[in-house]
């Protein structure tokens, strides 16, 4: 079975919490605390400086507030770097260690449920290493708490991870000593599910058919294999130092997220490669081990872009071939879910640039040499500047079928409003074929009119009209023509095309009477001119002999 195929989802992922970024970093100089929030001491100091370096378990249950004092509880419950994680339980570890020779090796994992389990896995090898890399699966609270305070990390690492607010940040460097880097972004990734669209609950098909256009939930693609793209999350702090160590984090399985065994895989597949090996080689930053993990989130693009372009290909020929206005809300949804995915290619390429940008200070310790350490920084900015590239060209896809679906969306309302044309067309040519034929019914009603009425007036059995009963055939008619004639002569004449052209001014009723005159006027001229047009016609044709 394909990987792909392996990464079957049996329910929709829940859309993704609003990000807080003013709690993303540790410059931010108060960390969960609102301008709501109620001061109850503001009179006590915080040391100044504490401790930092990596150190033993002890002390781990007071953690963050045992090495970061002003982390009270207040700030740790707001945060919910713990409520959101199992308070016990058993983690599991996926461990990795890269020799100063830039091999990979003990690529393994271990269940951690206490302190004994942790100080076995943590403990120092006998040989040298380069990095330790640990994947944490199903993170619990007492772990978490442990790797903390044996690391010295910021809780504002933990805080961003459970709460998926892209950060990247520096702290604590020290020159030619060590630092401690922070790389937390979200990207978008392909999965299938493992049931028919049709059988979603009402919930989830609420947000997926258009009614509700969230950018923070899934977007299944209709017909495409049962694909959806998810929102994925890459949480990674480093410790760089002379034996540095990489820890990530993966959210709880309802998230459908990258798994920590999955990403421990992928890590273990770099140490394999030619071209990583050989510069792992080449130089001894462990920097490059977290810059290959970030190619990690650049695949997933591109197979989540792969997947949607045929989707818009489809949409683009359903499209063409209909005029179906449904197309609409699935097309605004899709194009809204393009924006945000532009938000998230730039805080992509924001911690790329931050990677290359942000020095190891272990690398200008006195022990490596000057010129190797330079030769280094250079290595790492082409192998970013590679990575880059290929964000840029995600971007440059992004924006195109972007493009391409406003066009599609066009031709659909124009495919609309064509149709719409056609049919009021049909109804305007059956509207004057019905005048038309009421016209004439009046013109025939009126022919008749007079003899209607004339007919009515006999008809009346009144003694001022029929006495004696004298009235006879020859005196209806004697009455009803002259007055048909004389109706038809008024219809006629007030009828325009008869007393009057589009060039000439109008008549006036006298001359409208005499319509008869004007008529044949027109036809005599009218014949003059005919005469005239051959007369100068032959005239051309004799002068051409």
């Amino acid at each position: 079975m394909s990987e792909r195929n392996s990464t079957c989802i049996t329910g929709l992922p829940p859309a993704i919490p609003s990000a807080p970024y003013r709690h993303a970093a540790p410059s931010g100089p108060w960390p969960w605390q609102s301008l709501t929030y109620k001061i109850t001491d503001h009179t006590s100091s915080i040391p100044h400086t504490h401790d930092t370096t990596p150190g033993t378990c002890e002390g781990w249950r007071n953690y963050p507030e045992s090495l970061f004092p002003n982390w009270k509880n207040a700030q740790v419950t707001e945060s919910k770097m713990k409520t959101l994680l199992k308070e016990s339980g058993t983690s599991t570890i996926y461990h990795i260690d890269v020799k100063e020779n830039g091999i990979f090796m003990n690529s393994d994992h271990s269940p951690v449920s206490n302190e004994t389990d942790f100080e076995e896995l943590t403990r120092e090898l006998t040989e040298p290493r380069r990095l330790r890399v640990f994947c944490v699966d199903n993170l619990t609270v007492p772990v978490m708490q442990m790797l903390g305070h044996k690391y010295t990390i910021e809780p504002f690492f933990w805080t961003s991870s459970v709460n998926w607010i892209p950060s990247r940040y520096q702290e604590n460097p020290r020159a030619g000593q060590d630092d401690h880097i922070t790389i937390t972004l979200k990207f978008a990734r392909v999965a299938q599910l493992s049931f028919p669209y049709t059988q979603m609950t009402p919930e989830e098909q609420a947000l997926t058919d258009g009614h509700v256009i969230d950018t923070q939930s899934p977007l299944p693609l209709y017909n495409i294999e049962k694909d959806i793209l998810i929102t994925d999350f890459l949480a990674i702090h480093m410790l760089r130092a002379q034996n540095s160590t990489m820890i990530t984090y993966h959210p709880p399985s309802e998230w459908c997220a990258t798994t920590a065994g999955k990403l421990h895989t992928r890590i273990s597949l770099v140490g394999q490669s030619v071209y990583w090996q050989n510069i792992f080689e080449k130089s001894p930053d462990p920097t490059f081990v977290l810059l290959s993990t970030l190619w990690y989130a650049l695949y997933a693009w591109d197979e989540a872009f792969e997947t949607l372009w045929k989707y818009i290909s489809k949409l683009e020929l359903e499209a063409i071939n209909t005029n179906n206005m449904e197309l609409t809300p699935e097309l605004h949804k899709i194009r809204a879910h393009l924006l945000h995915y532009a938000t998230l290619l730039e805080e992509f390429q924001e911690s790329v640039v931050f990677v290359q940008e942000t020095a190891n200070p272990a690398m200008y310790s006195p022990t490596y040499n000057p010129v190797r350490s330079c030769d280094s920084k250079k290595l790492l900015t082409k192998e970013c500047m590679n990575l880059l590239i290929h964000i840029k060209r995600l971007e440059m896809s992004r924006e195109m079928w972007d493009k391409r679906l406003k066009n599609a969306m066009h031709l659909v309302f124009s495919k609309v409003n064509i149709e719409d044309s056609k049919q009021m067309q049909a109804l305007t040519t059956a509207a004057v074929r019905d005048s038309a034929v009421m016209k004439q019914i009046s013109y025939l009603t009126m022919v008749f009119l007079p003899a209607s009425f004339v007919a009515g007036v006999f008809g009346m059995n009144i003694r001022v009209l029929n006495p004696d009963s004298n009235g006879t055939l020859s005196h209806y008619f004697a009455t009803a023509v002259p007055l048909t004639i004389v109706s038809t002569w008024v219809i006629v004449a007030y009828q325009g095309q008869w007393t009057q052209q589009a060039n000439e001014r109008t008549p006036t009723g006298m001359m409208r009477l005499l319509w008869p005159v004007m008529l044949v006027q027109r036809l005599i001229g009218r014949l003059q001119d005919n005469r005239s047009d051959t007369t100068a016609v032959n005239s051309a044709q004799t002068s051409m002999v």
